[in-house]
């Protein structure tokens, strides 16, 4: 049976390793951001903590037989419910599936260090690090082989719209495989990315100007 500091330390530690995942998430504005993260991991230790020393005297007793890694596994199932709320669907684009999937590692992580193994869910933290801000560029190389060029713009309100689009571009629209309308930063505004897919950047960038063409229409960065 371990210490009272010592389970206190490992859920300080699970809170810590999990808002270093994150910090990442809400620097991209993740909904589900730094003390998300914090809360799953350090819960996931605690159930963690709980399922493994919590029936010791239980265990003790004569002809009872318990299973404690019965209620952490719940966790694993459990956390989808907070996965399944990061993840928004508009129109055929699905997104936060990575915000999902570093909750659910999250919680693995905060299981992990509330059973002790430190080096294991240190580990695992600075691996998912590297797969969430390193491999980034790794994608943005395949974007460029399979030629998807993407682009943000602002524009009023019913400016733009696919079949303004096809009458604006003609048989390059065709080209356009994702078209997003968000509400736009002030009123009467809205915000459309577009995706243009097994185009060259010079010709994408041709269609770019053409948009912008429109009277109100302007480009912001990319999104992430």
């Amino acid at each position: 049976m371990i210490s009272d500091w010592e389970m206190c330390i490992r859920l300080l530690l699970a809170a810590f390793l999990g808002s270093l995942i994150g910090v990442q998430r809400e620097h991209l504005f993740w909904t589900a951001g730094l003390r998300t993260h914090m809360l799953v991991c350090a819960g996931a230790c605690l159930v963690m903590i709980v399922s493994a020393f919590g029936f010791q005297q239980a265990l003790t007793m004569p002809g009872t037989q318990l299973d404690p890694s019965r209620i952490a596994a719940q966790v694993v199932s459990g956390i989808g419910f907070l996965g399944a709320g990061s993840i928004l669907m508009r129109g055929e684009v699905i997104k936060g599936l990575t915000t999902a999937a570093s909750l659910w590692a999250v919680a693995a992580i905060g299981l992990a260090v509330g059973g002790g193994l430190y080096v294991l869910g240190t580990a695992a933290t600075f691996l998912i690090l590297i797969i969430l801000i390193a491999i980034r560029p790794m994608e943005r190389v395949l974007r460029d082989i399979v030629q998807i060029q993407v682009v943000k713009l602002v524009a009023p309100s019913n400016t733009l719209s696919l079949s303004q689009l096809e009458q604006l571009l003609g048989e390059r629209s065709k080209k356009i495989r994702q078209f997003i309308v968000e509400q736009g930063p002030v009123k009467d505004t809205e915000t459309v990315t577009i995706e243009f897919r097994g185009v060259t950047r010079v010709v994408a960038d041709q269609m770019i100007k053409e948009i912008l063409g429109v009277a109100g229409v302007r480009e912001v960065l990319a999104p992430h």
